[in-house]
């Protein structure tokens, strides 16, 4: 069997595990339906009643439209269930750890690809957020596939295949602004290729042809921010660290908390981790450490050799003492400019979903330290104990992939209310009765309003149908706030007055 048959047979296992891992008990697992996906849910089924797609659906609190309008034809295929609001989710990971495969191999080597490939599979920040319909989880798919066909298109020799890549690359970064609010940062990221790539042939015209493509695409939403400010502004201006009494020192102890929460204390938010657990996995988090002294050795040898010998960055390629250097400056440059979201908020610090960007260059470090350390006892005699330590190594993330998804975290009876299944079960009472049958909902939980009502009640919306005046209608549902019980007439059966609190 020949080496590239080989990586693709490692690289099918490695999405097949991934797949099994973000697909498995779909239907059941996490229980219940979050007001938040609810949200997504409801907007996608008024788009399919009234055909009118949007590029940003203003209510709670404002959410790029991507997301959404994807699950409108998941919606139209399979119904208005909870889980089908995080089958998109659910592919957009798998699609995702893939990319993490191809960008890494076209940064550091198959090796490297296929490690971070795995890893990023099996760990359990990446799963969860791929079982929930939350529309971050596209943001890092949208970033690492643009990475790679930029990279692809400055690379080519080929003329014509340079400018497809550049297009290709380009139509997914501008789709990433639908996204998640984050990603408004990555665009800093792209002026590292500069001073890399300025040297390619027609680097202007590549890059020229990039951004035409993502501005075409990025249009709409541009034009739809320019109109309405506040929209741009609105999450962001709420939650800014700018809030605080003193907003410096309050930035730099959230980037504090964030880089702590790979090793140290992650998300306290049972709907985005087992709560306080480390982000990563106790090995994977040490050689994500690991990776990161590695880099900056690396860096360091390379400038000095470059200085003392004159050396070209592309001729800095032994993966055990030189990395690119362009590759590990992409991952440090990454990793930084991905906690700036997170750090400039000023709540729930820690928090897994404002740092989802992060992950890709964290689980990119660990898996150049893995290499490494394979490759330093290989190539010093210790072939068998090499091959050894990687096969219980494997085994072990593997395995603790599944347990700590599947059996620690699942069955904790927080994620039932992490996850308001207690709301999927009032709408479930309600859809056993006679549709004609008039259905009273009294709202007395607080939270931001979405046309009138708490966002709350998004859950019994989705679940029953509900979210629009004519669907209301239609199903004989009333949403009632505490002020307005008096008008449920005299004589309504108690079994037919619902309530969310």
């Amino acid at each position: 069997m020949n080496r590239t048959t080989k990586i693709w047979l490692l690289f099918s296992g490695i999405i097949i595990f991934a797949a099994f891992l973000r697909l498995y008990h779909i239907t059941t697992t996490p229980t219940g339906l979050y007001p938040d996906e609810a949200m997504d849910g409801n907007n996608a089924l008024e788009v399919i009643q009234t055909g009118h797609f949007k590029v940003f659906y203003t209510e709670d609190n404002g959410r790029e439209g991507l997301y959404v309008n994807t699950l409108v034809f998941f919606i139209e295929a399979f119904g208005n269930k909870p889980w089908v609001i995080r089958l998109p989710a659910a592919l957009t990971g798998i699609l995702t750890v893939a990319g993490m495969y191809f960008l890494g191999t076209e940064l550091f080597g198959a090796e490297t690809g296929l490690l971070a490939a795995f890893l990023l599979a099996a760990c359990f920040w990446h799963i969860d957020l791929s079982r929930v319909g939350f529309r971050a989880i596209m943001a890092p798919l949208c970033l690492i596939w643009t990475l790679y066909f930029l990279l692809k298109s400055f690379r080519s020799k080929k003329e014509l295949r340079a400018y497809i890549f550049a297009i290709i690359g380009g139509i997914i970064f501008g789709a990433g602004f639908y996204t998640y609010i984050a990603y408004r940062v990555t665009p800093l990221l792209l002026l590292l290729f500069i001073p890399f790539f300025r040297k390619c042939p027609d680097f202007w015209k590549r890059t020229g042809i990039f951004v035409v493509a993502t501005f075409l695409v990025a249009l709409p939403l541009g034009l739809y921010f320019l109109h309405n400010p506040g929209d741009f502004f609105g999450r962001t201006a709420q939650i800014s660290v700018t809030n605080a009494k003193n907003p410096l020192a309050e930035f730099a102890l959230n980037a504090g908390k964030t880089f702590a929460m790979f090793n140290f204390r992650g998300d306290g938010n049972w709907r985005q981790n087992i709560a306080g657990a480390p982000e990563l996995f106790l090995p994977v988090g040490l050689l994500f450490l690991l990776g990161i002294i590695l880099a900056i050795i690396s860096l360091s040898r390379s400038a000095r050799k470059k200085k003392e010998e004159g050396i070209a960055e592309n001729e800095t390629k032994n993966p055990s003492l030189l990395l690119p250097v362009f590759s590990v400056l992409l991952l440090f440059a990454w990793f930084i400019l991905a906690i700036l979201p997170a750090a400039a908020s000023d709540e729930g610090i820690p928090h897994a979903l404002r740092s989802i960007l992060t992950l890709p260059p964290a689980i990119f470090f660990a898996a150049l330290a893995g290499i490494w350390s394979y490759r330093i006892l290989r190539d010093n005699g210790f072939k068998k104990t090499a091959l050894t330590f990687a096969i219980i190594f494997i085994a072990v993330v593997g395995i603790n992939a599944y347990t700590s998804y599947f059996i620690v975290w699942a069955k904790d009876p927080n994620v039932y209310w992490a996850f308001n299944e207690n709301y999927v079960e009032t709408g479930n009472a309600m859809n056993a009765l006679p549709q004609s049958t008039q259905k009273y909902v009294i709202v007395t939980a607080g939270g931001v309003p979405a046309r009138g009502i708490p966002v709350p009640a998004e859950t019994v919306m989705f679940v029953t149908n509900s979210f629009t005046t004519s669907t209301q209608i239609a199903n004989h549902i009333t949403y009632l706030l505490p002020n307005q019980t008096s008008t449920i007439p005299v004589g309504t059966p108690t079994d037919t007055i619902f309530y969310v609190n």
